[in-house]
C-alpha cells in the first residue's frame, strides 16, 4: 500500500456558519465534523500519517478529539499560521521525512468516502500533482469591478475543484517555500503548482463531497450521511 502523509487543515473559524466557533467542532450526526473527516483517512490502508493544522486557541479541543476517537494515525497537531497556506505549509513540516506522496484535505468537508479516495488515489499515482473536480452545472459569467459581464464561460472546460488533492512532496514543499519568499498567495495548493509551471492533473471528483460552510451545509450534509447508514442497513440485513 501507499504511504501517504494526510494533512488536514482545520483553522478557519467559518464565520458564515454563524456559531461563534470553529464550525469543524459542531457536531453531525452525534460527532464533530473534524472526527468525521479524520475518521476516512485513520481507515485507509494508503496512510501512514495524519497531522491535523488548527488555530492556537483549538489545539486542546483537537487534541481532546483525537484523544477520545483513539485516531492512531494522528502524528501531530500543529498552529496554523495567518492563511490557509501557511497552515498547511506547517502541516507538511510536521510530517517525518518518510512520507514523500501528500494529501491535502479540507477539515470542513468529512463526505468523502473511502471508496472514492482510494479510486482517486490509484488514478493519480503517475502525477506529481493532481486534485478532485466536479462538472459545472450552472452557467459562469465573468463580470468586471462594477458587474458589467464580460464573457459567459464554456461549461464542458470548467471545473469546481474539491479536495483531496494529492502532491509529490518535493514539489509542494518547493511550491510553498517558493510563494513564502515571494509573497505569492494561491486559491489552493495545485494553484501554487500551476503558478510555478508545474503540471496538475484534474480527476473526477464526488458530488457528495460538499464542503461544510453555511447551517444549510450542515443539514444537507446529516441528510446524506444519514441516508448512507440507511442504505448500508439494507446492505447488511440483505446478507
Amino acid at each position: 500500500m501507499a504511504n501517504l502523509g494526510i494533512v488536514i487543515p482545520a483553522a478557519g473559524q467559518g464565520k458564515r456558519m454563524g456559531a461563534g466557533y470553529n464550525k469543524q467542532f459542531l457536531s453531525l450526526l452525534g460527532q464533530p465534523i473534524l472526527a468525521h473527516t479524520v475518521r476516512i483517512f485513520e481507515e485507509s490502508d494508503f496512510v501512514s500519517e495524519i497531522v491535523i493544522v488548527g488555530a492556537e486557541g483549538d489545539i486542546a479541543v483537537i487534541e481532546e478529539i483525537v484523544t477520545q476517537q483513539r485516531f492512531k494515525k494522528v502524528v501531530a497537531i500543529c498552529i496554523g499560521g495567518a492563511s490557509r497556506q501557511d497552515s498547511v505549509r506547517a502541516g507538511v513540516r510536521a510530517l517525518s521525512s518518510a512520507i514523500q506522496r501528500i494529501v491535502v484535505h479540507d477539515g470542513a468537508r468529512p463526505l468523502l468516502t473511502l471508496e472514492v479516495f482510494h479510486r482517486f488515489i490509484e488514478e493519480t499515482k503517475e502525477y506529481p500533482a493532481a486534485v478532485m473536480g466536479i462538472p459545472v452545472k450552472d452557467t459562469i459569467k465573468e463580470i468586471d469591478s462594477i458587474g458589467n459581464i464580460l464573457a459567459t464561460l464554456p461549461r464542458d472546460s470548467l471545473r469546481a475543484v474539491q479536495t483531496p488533492q494529492i502532491f509529490d512532496r518535493e514539489k509542494l514543499e518547493e511550491a510553498h517555500n517558493r510563494a513564502a519568499s515571494s509573497g505569492y498567495c494561491g486559491t489552493d495548493d495545485a494553484s501554487l503548482l500551476e503558478w510555478m509551471g508545474y503540471p496538475v492533473q484534474m480527476a473526477e471528483g464526488m458530488q457528495g463531497n460538499l464542503k461544510i460552510t453555511t447551517p444549510e451545509d450542515l443539514l444537507l450534509a446529516e441528510m446524506i450521511l444519514e441516508n448512507r447508514q440507511r442504505a448500508d442497513s439494507r446492505d447488511g440485513s440483505s446478507v
